[in-house]
């Protein structure tokens, strides 16, 4: 279940009109947090992630299910599942089924504090990053980045020239 200012978070996300997959960086990073503070392991930067996704669905942000060919069809058809369940907002639900979802529910952590904690680490998720970049292709990296500064507004782009101008300034000293 994820955090109430997680929620907060992403529904000002919502309002602010950005990206699904932005609204669903917010539970991403919850997970990473998570793990890094030992409430629960995982084995890779990739569950991590696919973790962080599954809850962005149930909470309702409309995360496209992954295409056909780059995923098995039990990871689409549990991403549909959960975009279905975040579609309804009743929190009433059968008592026959909430026994099992809270046993299941229960192994799944217990069997997550059983992983190690280096699946998250800044090293792990960069590497991530990095190998998932690589994957995209030159002009799909490029029209992201364009469009992340054209979304940033004056003042950002202002303060971002600056930061990348210490940044740089460092770099030569060394």
């Amino acid at each position: 279940m994820p955090e109430q200012k997680t929620l907060k978070r992403a529904t000002a996300d919502k309002r602010a009109g950005k990206a699904a997959s932005t609204q669903a960086g917010e539970f991403v990073k919850e997970q990473v947090d998570k793990v890094r503070a030992g409430k629960h392991g995982v084995r890779s930067a990739k569950q991590a992630i696919a973790i962080g996704l599954s809850e962005a669905r149930r909470a309702g942000v409309a995360v496209k299910s992954p295409k056909k060919g780059t995923t098995s069809e039990a990871t689409r058809k549990k991403a549909d599942k959960d975009n279905a369940a975040g579609q309804h907002k009743s929190t009433a639900r059968k008592s026959a089924s909430t026994e099992s979802t809270a046993k299941r529910s229960r192994a799944a952590t217990n069997a997550l504090k059983r992983e190690g904690t280096a699946g998250a680490s800044p090293t792990a998720m960069s590497k991530q990053a990095k190998s998932a970049a690589a994957k995209r292709p030159a002009a799909s990296r490029s029209a992201a980045a364009k469009k992340a500064a054209a979304t940033k507004g004056a003042a950002g782009r202002s303060a971002a020239a600056k930061k990348a101008a210490q940044t740089r300034a460092s770099r030569a000293h060394h």
